[in-house]
């Protein structure tokens, strides 16, 4: 009987341990820092790159990233200089809107997941950071908080790479 119960205990918590690994960052299972996306890749800190300021804040009853719409070169590499001027912990995540929306999904069962990304970054109310991206394809992509809430009350905008 004891053998059972252990067998079970330890089944579950390899379940455990695989679903964790799975949706660990916006990227999925197997989503490598160094590996090109549909999105693009983390950018290269040796190269030039391009300061987009984003600021990320409530206002009147919505929360806002200012601006939420970028536009971009194909190859270009851009510094996200990202500010939390709200009272709220908020995050920036650059993805497909497909990737991002799944993502969200994840973020609902686990609100309190940490990203280890080159594309995302969470921080705290009144807190600092950035993103190092290069955009190597053309199209549209999103960015989005995808803390429960966030992006429903407005939190996403608009990369447009031509």
């Amino acid at each position: 009987m004891k053998t059972q119960i252990r067998s079970i205990a330890l089944g579950a918590a390899a379940a455990l341990a695989l679903s964790t690994a799975a949706f660990a960052g916006p990227g999925g299972a197997g989503h490598g820092h160094g590996d090109e996306t549909a999105y693009g890749k983390p950018g290269d800190p040796k190269k030039k790159a391009r300061i987009v300021q984003v600021s990320m804040t409530e206002r009147d009853g919505k929360m806002l990233f200012i601006p939420d719409r970028i536009e971009v070169r194909r190859g270009e590499q851009v510094r996200f200089q990202l500010r939390n001027k709200g009272e709220l912990d908020h995050e920036l995540v650059v993805a497909t809107l497909e990737e991002n929306l799944k993502h969200a999904i994840e973020m609902q069962k686990n609100p309190d997941m940490e990203h280890d990304d080159p594309n995302a970054k969470r921080l705290a109310p009144k807190k600092n950071g950035e993103i190092l991206w290069q955009f190597t394809k053309a199209g549209e992509f999103d960015f989005s908080c995808l803390i429960p809430g966030h992006r429903e009350a407005g939190m996403t905008g608009k990369i447009i790479v031509k």
